[in-house]
């Protein structure tokens, strides 16, 4: 074992949180904990983690379960594609594996939604096998410590990284080391305002020896956000509303949400009329136009979405393919983006 991998390590057996996903060598448990944890706090992440073993303890349950049992309960979370492909995973490792994790990691590659992170981060928990991870944690120690200013958003720049972490993993101990760099970015070398005085690398780091650790790691482009605005529409009639399962490639993807107008600005209520009217064939007396909420805002990593529910009461029956009567009791049983939640905490006087 090299130096730097050593110190790492006893820094390590130190400092280390007692987190339930280290305490096993179970390839399921381990894989939950890294799907969970993709762009996710620990502490976030800890209760939806205790959530899915407790209701999803094998991998056979999480495949014989239903794709909206699973998204009900990472309802919250974000990022629902993860959710999807864990599903689809589960499935592939029943039909394919017999429900057994492979100890390979070009098989474990071969998994829906595992990407080169996940497997290694497997491949070396679960199984010990010499797999250096590379996550936004490990980018930042290695760019600040070795100087270096390749942008990590970059796939070249990413396999130069992929490349000095293998070299710095000891064989032997890739487990550990694989662990005690993610935590050393996630608990010392953090993004802003690290302990540089108290750093164990404090005389061997370029960063902070040149006076660039507020400028490293360097990112090569900057996300561009958009702005959406979605007009709600309550479609409301004998103590329930009227959803849908939200379908296609846009976000909440197998959620549920209720009538949407995506317009470039807030519309009126002759906008709501009108649509009413139009798409339902409702005449004027069929329906009441009632309330408007307050404006919900709700930020995603590349769209700001810019809300406003409005309650409708319709007095007639409707026949749509989409949209499905739910009762208000029975709300808490559909998986919701953030913002429907947010919404109906809010404005839950509207179905009572």
């Amino acid at each position: 074992m090299n130096d730097w991998s050593e110190k790492l390590i006893a820094w390590y057996s130190v400092h280390k949180r007692d987190l339930p996903w280290r305490n096993t060598k179970d390839p399921y448990v381990i894989w939950l904990s890294e799907v969970i944890l993709q762009q996710t706090r620990v502490q976030q992440g800890l209760p939806y983690f205790e959530r899915f073993v407790e209701q999803f303890p094998t991998v056979h349950h999480l495949a014989n379960a239903t794709l909206e049992e699973v998204m009900q309960c990472w309802q919250g979370l974000g990022y629902y594609s993860r959710a999807r492909n864990l599903h689809e995973a589960s499935k592939q490792l029943v039909q394919q594996f017999g429900g057994v994790f492979p100890a390979s990691y070009d098989q474990l590659r071969s998994l829906k939604g595992v990407g080169p992170y996940t497997a290694a981060a497997l491949a070396s928990f679960a199984f010990d096998l010499p797999h250096a991870v590379v996550d936004g944690n490990v980018y930042r120690v290695l760019s600040r410590h070795f100087g270096l200013r390749l942008p990590i958003d970059h796939a070249p720049s990413q396999k130069t990284y992929t490349e000095l972490a293998q070299k710095l993993l000891p064989k032997r101990y890739a487990a550990d080391f694989n662990q005690a760099i993610m935590e050393f970015g996630a608990m010392h070398c953090l993004p802003l305002h690290p302990d540089c005085e108290a750093c164990i690398f404090k005389t061997s780091c370029q960063a902070y020896n040149k006076g660039e650790v507020d400028l490293l790691p360097i990112k090569a482009g900057k996300v561009k956000v958009r702005d959406r605005y979605f007009n709600y529409v309550l479609l409301q009639k004998d103590g329930g509303v009227f959803m849908k399962e939200r379908k296609g490639k846009d976000i909440w993807q197998n959620l549920w949400d209720f009538e949407l107008i995506e317009a470039d600005g807030f519309v009126g209520e002759a906008d709501i009329v009108a649509h009413i009217q139009q798409k339902f064939s409702f005449s004027r007396a069929e329906f009441s136009v009632q309330l408007h909420s307050e404006d919900f805002n709700h930020i995603l990593t590349h769209q700001r979405i810019k809300a406003r529910f409005w309650q409708v009461q319709i007095f007639s029956n409707l026949h749509d393919e989409e949209l499905k009567f739910v009762a208000a009791n029975a709300l808490g049983n559909k998986p919701l983006p953030r913002l429907i939640e947010k919404f109906l905490n809010t404005y839950r006087q509207w179905l009572d």
